[in-house]
């Protein structure tokens, strides 16, 4: 074994059964999720989230899709999948996990050995909580135009420029960062990817209040950083292969289901609730948004299972995080739609605090813009997957 891995020799859940596979997810969660942060209505801080984060660690439970061997569960797509529903069906929070979903998986892919020591153990036991520094005031769709500066001293890089939509930088540790290191080279070239520690002399941050007034989102700057050149993931001013990676990991984690199948659920507790369940128009809708859910479901586990092969995601990714964020606009508008005088309300319903539906249609306003607007997304795939041509 690795000597990354937990110690004792996890269970190969992928020779379960699903339906047993299933069962042990459900008590296991049933028993252990803490019952105050069920279902909330918001993103939760690492303070509020980090009980259910540490059970996830200790269980060894915490990473689905890493090897086994760097203390994962190299769970097959089908056992993801399942997961992933229990834990919806649960309303279990989402946790600070741009460490498990992104810096883990490219580490695994492209770090040395001696990062893969140091780094992934530190995900595994929360010590090293992430963020993401990508987009910038100037170049949010447009990622490649980013300009934020590492210059070569000595051993070290010294980092200049500013990072915004940084998801809860304020409780992140660390922050992996898409740098120019090159402003010679074209904008795809010149790139290169470090790994930042938050509490490093120069880091600001300055969190941004979002229409929902959340903080999830922050500004991030950077004035004479300092960083270890040893702190560089792969080839310098060859970051820009690298983050194509993590954002073909990140559509994966957008292109989840999870988002589309809590909606859902709420609409037809919401329906019930308003007296239109019955309804023979809203039950032809409700069809049709439970069958797109179907396909989303089907489409994300091909994705899922490339990535668990090894094998390289190509631009046809985008067709996940176009899928699974459209069709959470249309199940909450039509949430919204229903909802009546209801659909004001800043808060939950009265009796059921599951029910929020102007919450859950002001979470999906942005979900088409963040990890590469929707558009882009598009563009993409008519460049390189249908090879149309730009005009």
């Amino acid at each position: 074994m690795n000597e990354l891995s937990r110690i004792g020799e996890p269970e190969d859940y992928n020779l379960l059964t699903d339906s047993d596979f299933r069962g042990m997810v459900r008590s296991w969660v049933e028993a252990s999720y803490p019952p105050d942060i069920r279902n909330p209505p918001k993103r939760l801080h690492w303070s509020e989230n980090k009980v259910w984060y540490f059970k996830l660690a200790e269980k060894g439970w915490l990473c689905p899709a890493w090897p086994r061997e760097y203390g994962g569960m190299g769970l097959s797509s089908a056992k993801q999948l399942i997961l992933i529903e229990e834990f919806e069906r649960h309303g279990c929070a989402r946790t600070n996990d741009h460490g498990v979903v992104m810096v883990g998986p490219l580490l695994i892919q492209h770090g040395t050995e001696e990062q893969k020591r140091h780094y992934l153990p530190k995900i595994l036991t929360g010590e090293y909580i992430w963020c993401q520094g990508y987009s910038e005031p100037n170049a949010g769709s447009d990622l490649a135009a980013l300009r934020t500066e590492a210059v070569l001293d000595g051993d070290h890089y010294v980092i200049n420029g500013q990072k915004i939509w940084t998801t809860l930088a304020q409780d992140a540790n660390w922050i992996f960062c898409l740098v120019r290191t090159d402003k010679t080279a074209k904008k795809q070239e010149g790139i290169s990817f470090l790994l930042i520690p938050m509490d490093t002399p120069g880091i600001t941050i300055r969190p941004i209040i979002t229409i929902d007034m959340h903080d999830e989102f922050c500004e991030t700057f950077f004035d004479n950083v300092r960083v270890p050149a040893a702190n560089l993931v792969g080839q310098v001013n060859k970051g820009w292969t690298m983050a194509k990676a993590l954002l073909g990991f990140e559509r994966i984690f957008i292109g989840a289901p999870k988002q589309s199948q809590y909606a859902l659920a709420r609409l037809k507790q919401l329906a019930s609730r308003m007296g239109v369940w019955e309804d023979a128009e809203f039950q032809d809708r409700y069809t049709r948004l439970r069958l797109d859910l179907a396909d989303l479901r089907d489409l994300h586990a091909t994705y899922v299972d490339l990535v668990r092969r090894g094998e390289t995601l190509g631009p046809d990714v985008s067709q996940l995080k176009i899928w699974q964020t459209e069709l959470f606009h249309r199940i909450t508008e039509f949430s919204l739609e229903i909802a009546g005088e209801n659909g004001a309300l800043l808060e939950p319903m009265e009796g059921n605090r599951e029910l929020h539906p102007s919450g859950l249609y002001l979470q999906a306003r942005p979900a088409t813009i963040y990890g590469g607007s929707n558009e882009i997304q598009r563009n993409i795939i008519a460049k390189n997957v249908l090879d149309l041509p730009d005009r």
